[in-house]
């Protein structure tokens, strides 16, 4: 890289002196073969580079091959002028598009020159004005983007940062490259004025000073002028259409000569492409071909190079830095605190899953991740934190495993190449399939193939992809485990939102009559039996009623559920008519006379036979609604409610037990059961 800097040095310095330092015929010859070399290099890198940060230093480059070509035209002109010569490959451009006709060369050239200056080089000065002040009027847009993407936790604070400086170098890039772009035009424009003083100086200085007649000063001149035009204006053409490619697809951090050893240098294939044409050329007459077959030689070579170096350092990189990285962050003392840190929510696959998971190979599950966190916010007004998602080489290749704060909490497996296959109950001609378990709710299922996709709907299956499934288990995982999810944090960026409205409220409350534990204790207990709490207005003003009375968060919750009767209605009896069971009077007495109260709360004791009893008699009423296929509800009195979940939560964690505080009044409800001790 040093050795970069020392020679792009010395290039510029070389280039400018290039216009003072007279040069022989040969010499002539290796420059100009090395400007078409160049056009050549430049042109295929901007073909092959992905985007135009790629190739930051364009502008730059620009610059200098711009000035290398006037420097070689005043160097031509004064070979022309002064000895009637300008060397092999001007000749022999001249004699190529002339071939004995001076008219006909003289338009085909002036052609050649009215193309470059109007069509590529004005298009590509337009293009590159018109994407500078876009790329400028786009970047608030796109700042926004960015800071709307790191608050819904879709990136994090680094990568943000790495796409504002992406958006910043963009701008410079396309600013760079409305002022280089005029050094297009302006070369454009010279190439013009130095072939007018070419042609008439040595029309003056063949009549005047060599004494040549005009048919032969005519001849010699104008050949060798449309030569030099030639050869200039060809580079030049492939530069000008460079410059329409890289500003139609911004600065760099590194100095030129770093940017422009590593960017071009890191395309091999375009220096063999390059040199497979230079070899072609040295086979058309007149060329100079040793030149030619030398630099396309050297091409050759230094690109197979770098092409098998390239190939060989992928390799050993990728290992030594991962094992490298490795070692390098176990060495680390601070480390041993980073290993405490524990996901609040994660998903391991097996390496034949990760397909499903990966953008590249067409995976979608990350989008359907985005969207269980937008569907839980709305549905249960709960903020689900971010999900991580690994690959674990000790899973099998189609398992996965869900873990909540580092344990875990649900596994299943899938066969990515197949279709999940669910009887609702309505099937009754079986189909051909693996058969499995659907890993959500626990219901048959059998895997099919794609093509037997339409035969099953048919037949009355509910058919999902593997993707859908890993997301409905996941959702049930997140409504089932939510109330372990939600945390202080979470509860004051809720505050926080709705201090914004309603600021005397949630003062009134935090930290004056509770502290933010207890508020989250309470919302806690609502979402873990299934209860939204988006409605933060109500549930505040409810814990501001009720918290100078009790500090308990299980009465505040019963208190809350209450003020949210309506919310509670709609969520468990939508259609406002409900079958439900009931308890038995003396069973609500006997619960109640068994409460114990304590400084810390208070609990329930009853006497394991009854207990026992209790469950028996639960668990039979229970199996006749699902045999009438209806969702079981069991209503109680007010004071019983929550002491009759806590005690039916170990056989029946699911079941959905209100008070008759907490339905509205419009409700019709039918008892056909009743639970006794």
């Amino acid at each position: 890289m040093k050795f970069a800097d020392v020679f792009i040095a010395f290039i510029i310095v070389a280039v400018v002196l290039l216009i003072i330092l007279p040069l022989n015929e040969v010499m002539m010859d290796i420059l100009l073969t090395i400007n078409l070399s160049l056009s050549l290099v430049i042109l295929f890198v901007t073909l092959y580079i992905k985007e135009p940060l790629d190739f930051a230093v364009f502008p730059s480059v620009l610059l200098i091959t711009t000035l290398f070509r006037l420097a070689l035209n005043i160097s031509s002109t004064k070979l022309i002028l002064g000895k009637g010569s300008a060397g092999r490959v001007i000749e022999t451009f001249g004699n190529f598009v002339v071939q004995g006709n001076l008219v006909v060369g003289a338009i085909v050239f002036l052609i050649i020159i009215i193309v470059q200056f109007i069509v590529i080089t004005k298009g590509a000065e337009r293009v590159a004005e018109v994407a500078a002040r876009f790329t400028l009027d786009a970047m608030p847009g796109k700042q926004m983007a960015i800071d709307a993407d790191l608050n819904s936790g879709l990136i994090d604070e680094n990568e943000a940062k790495r796409r504002r400086q992406r958006i910043q170098q963009e701008a410079d890039f396309y600013g760079a490259m409305d002022g280089a772009s005029k050094f297009v035009k302006g070369d454009a424009i010279v190439g013009i004025l130095i072939t007018i003083i070419n042609i008439v100086g040595g029309i003056i200085i063949g009549l005047t000073k060599m004494r040549m007649p005009i048919e032969q000063v005519l001849e010699r001149y104008t050949i060798l002028t449309i030569g030099d035009g030639l050869v200039s204006q060809i580079p030049a053409l492939l530069i000008s259409t460079a410059t329409g490619i890289i500003v139609t697809r911004a600065a760099s951090e590194s100095n030129l000569g770093r940017d422009l050893f590593k960017q071009i240098t890191g395309q091999p294939l375009v220096l063999i492409l390059a040199s497979v044409l230079l070899f072609v050329m040295g086979f058309l007459p007149g060329f100079p071909r040793w030149i030619l077959f030398i630099m396309a030689a050297g091409m050759a070579y230094l690109g197979y190079t770098l092409l098998q170096a390239s190939r060989v350092s992928l390799a050993a990189a990728g290992q030594e830095a991962s094992s490298e990285s490795v070692l390098e962050e176990m060495r680390k003392p601070e480390n041993v605190i980073q290993l405490l840190e524990v996901d609040p929510l994660e998903v391991e696959f097996g390496y034949g899953l990760i397909p499903l998971a990966d953008v590249n190979q067409g995976g979608d599950l990350l989008d359907r991740i985005v969207m269980i966190r937008r569907q839980m916010a709305l549905d249960l007004g709960l903020i689900v934190p971010v999900i991580r998602l690994r690959d674990n080489i000790q899973l099998e290749p189609n398992e996965y495993v869900i873990k909540v704060k580092g344990v875990e909490v649900a596994r299943g497996h899938v066969l990515p190449d197949h279709l999940l296959a669910m009887d609702p109950g309505t099937v009754e001609q079986p189909i051909e399939g693996i058969d499995t378990v659907e890993p959500a709710f626990g219901l048959p299922a059998k895997w099919i193939k794609e093509h037997q996709r339409e035969k099953a709907e048919m037949l009355g299956y509910t058919v999902v992809d593997p993707p859908s499934v890993i997301s409905t288990h996941l959702t049930e995982v997140i409504k089932r485990h939510g109330h372990e999810l939600i945390n202080r944090q979470d509860v004051q960026i809720l505050l926080d939102n709705l201090k914004e409205k309603y600021p005397a409220l949630v003062e009134e409350v935090v930290p004056k009559t509770l502290t933010l534990g207890e508020v989250q204790k309470v919302l806690a207990n609502l979402i873990k039996e299934n209860v939204p709490i988006r409605d933060m207005v109500t549930i505040l003003e409810t814990l501001a009623d009720y918290g100078n009375i009790t500090k308990d968060p299980d009465m505040l919750t019963e208190y809350v559920r209450q003020a949210l009767s309506r919310t509670i209605t709609l969520r468990f009896i939508p259609e406002k008519k409900a079958k439900v069971l009931t308890l038995a009077p003396e069973l609500e007495k006997a619960i109640m006379d068994s409460v114990q109260q304590t400084e810390h709360g208070s609990y329930l004791a009853l006497e394991p036979n009854k207990t026992h009893a209790i469950f028996q008699n639960l668990t039979k009423e229970l199996e006749k609604f699902t045999s009438l296929g209806l969702q079981p509800i069991v209503l109680t009195a007010p004071v019983v409610r929550m002491y009759f979940k806590k005690l039916t939560e170990q056989i029946a964690p699911d079941l959905v037990v209100l008070s008759y505080n907490e339905l509205d009044s419009s409700v019709e409800i039918q008892s056909v059961g009743v639970v006794r001790a």
